[in-house]
């Protein structure tokens, strides 16, 4: 078990790879490094018939072969394409036993937490940064948006690398980690508010790779009938993340100042980068067949070797790199119904959930008094309602789903939509709970158990509708990903800057968030009818468009 640890984990990883080529692959090689490896007879047979016609050639003779031999060598000498060997191949991700897959969705999960961690960790030290630089609310929040957007502009960039096998996956996460964690350094030193507006905006770019392109590491590993499970075990980490940073901020930011929360991003980004850095290996699959072409080539001398990956590098152009990178998200999103429309209420969840950071300072500080820890504190209830929400969630999406497609029935992508259609109900019951519980008569519990059904809520939707997006569309899942990342952030990022503004105009001494909440859950309870509308005429919808893999 410790050597196939070994030969997986540590030996494909950042450090592992580096290990391998300063060591002139001496040091943690694989199997067609050594000399007892037996070469498959696929990748030898053109080469050894080229060689013998190459030495009667020097000889000045004719060719020793016959006519029809000869024709061998030709259909010998045409590209052979790099595969897996076998169905069983250990190298193979999906192959591997299930308590690595495990371990490594943890890895990715660890990596994912640590980077979100960073997007509004600092907001509880708001009125601190306000008094020491002298600035309004709303300028003091901008770093928070800055770092969302970035993290939305990132992935069109950084998300169809890590699809180049050339580049692969591991070796993205760990070049950006190492530069996110560079620059937590200046931020925590930032002498003013335009410094760290910058800055803020870069770490959110380079933190990018962690948050977009994570989904696709957990489907390197888990074959497609577990996808939907899998994806949202490691998605906790994901909607955890965003509010355990304010609990870990608000300790930092009471006790010792509000740079420490960014010296504390210095030490779990510094420590992630040494842990992943080590441990975390690569898992795509063209990357993977593209270093051991270039290996097989080495060992055996044929260059008709070659990787699908090497194939599709050969086939592109820039104008074509140029359209799938910049031009293709857009134009899905603006072309197809579906995609827009499902951006835009991703974008409104993703929304709410920044907007409530606005909202818990004047409930839980200003109506109920706590200090910035409790504070801090009251943020476990969105926690919980996403473990709520993945508890309930699992076992129905394996019923209808994974369950099915191992009987070999088919699966639309609509039998994701009642969960969609119930999480959607559920987020402005649980606004209205939290906006109208939020009182100086009441219990501050009523407040805490709001966040939580909108959070269970929550959960479902972005669960379901990330799986029917994926369904849809799975020939263009980069760009359509890429361009609900971006959607989603842009408008995330935006909605804070007028958070406080929009719960302190509408509210009262009774109720500070109570018609705030209100027409936030006005505007759930519209949504509501995008799911509705793709479960009744999904079928029609995807059938028009020509993007859809239907």
């Amino acid at each position: 078990m410790a050597r196939r640890f070994i030969n997986i984990f540590i030996r494909d990883s950042f450090w592992g790879r580096l290990t391998y080529h300063l060591s002139s692959h001496k040091l943690l090689n694989h199997k067609e490094d050594r000399p007892d490896y037996v070469i498959p007879e696929k990748y030898l047979t053109g080469h050894q018939a080229t060689e013998i016609v190459a030495k009667d050639e020097l000889n000045g003779e004719p060719s020793s072969l016959s006519s029809g031999e000869e024709k061998e060598i030709e259909k010998n000498t045409e590209q052979i394409i790099v595969d897996w060997d076998g169905d069983d191949d250990p190298e193979n991700p999906y192959n591997w036993p299930f308590y690595q897959k495990a371990f490594f969705i943890f890895e990715i999960a660890f990596l994912t937490t640590t980077v979100y961690l960073g997007s509004a960790i600092y907001t509880p030290g708001i009125e601190q940064i306000r008094s020491e630089w002298g600035i309004g609310r709303v300028l003091a929040t901008l770093p928070l948006t800055l770092f969302v957007i970035g993290y939305g502009i990132g992935p069109m960039v950084l998300s169809p690398l890590s699809e180049n096998a050339v580049f692969g996956r591991t070796n993205i996460y760990i070049i950006t980690l190492f530069i996110f964690f560079i620059l937590q350094i200046p931020t925590a030193l930032a002498p003013n508010i335009a410094s760290l507006c910058v800055l803020r905006f870069l770490g959110g770019f380079f933190a990018s790779p962690a948050l977009a392109t994570s989904c696709a590491s957990v489907g390197d590993v888990i074959s497609l009938p577990y996808i939907p499970v899998g994806i949202a075990i490691w998605s906790i980490a994901t909607v955890c993340g965003p509010s355990l940073g304010p609990l870990i901020g608000s300790v930092f930011a009471q006790l010792i100042g509000w740079r420490w929360t960014f010296w504390f991003m210095v030490i779990i980004t510094g420590a992630c980068f040494l842990i992943l850095g080590f441990f975390l290996p690569e898992t795509y699959s063209q990357t993977l067949l593209y270093r051991k072409a270039k290996r097989l080539r080495a060992v055996t001398g044929n260059q008709n070797i070659i990787s699908e990956g090497e194939i599709a590098n050969s086939k592109l152009t820039t104008r074509e790199v140029a359209i799938d990178i910049l031009w293709r998200p857009f134009e899905i999103t603006i072309f197809e119904p579906v995609v827009l429309l499902i951006n835009i209420y991703i974008a409104l969840v993703y929304s709410i959930i920044y907007i409530w950071f606005e909202a818990f300072p004047i409930v839980f500080l200003g109506t109920y008094k706590f200090n910035l820890i409790e504070m801090g504190v009251t943020y476990v209830g969105i926690m919980i309602g996403n473990s709520l929400g993945l508890f309930i969630y699992i076992p129905i999406i394996y019923q209808r789903f994974t369950k099915k497609i191992l009987a070999g029935d088919e699966v639309t992508p609509e039998s994701f939509l009642p969960m969609a259609i119930f999480g959607s109900i559920l987020m402005p019951i649980g606004i209205l709970i939290f906006g109208w519980s939020a009182s100086p008569d009441t219990h501050w519990i009523g407040a805490i158990i709001g966040t939580t059904i909108f959070s269970v809520g929550c959960f479902c939707v972005f669960q379901t509708l990330f799986n029917y997006l994926s369904m849809s569309f799975w020939r263009y899942l980069a760009s359509v990903f890429a361009s609900n990342d971006l959607f989603r952030s842009v408008s995330a990022g935006a909605f804070p800057l007028f958070g406080a503004p929009l719960f302190n105009n509408l509210g009262s001494e009774k109720y500070p968030v109570g018609w705030g909440s209100t027409l936030l859950a006005l505007i759930c309870v519209l949504m509501i009818a995008i799911p509705v509308l793709f479960y009744l005429n999904g079928p029609k919808l995807r059938a028009r468009s020509k993007y859809s893999g239907s």
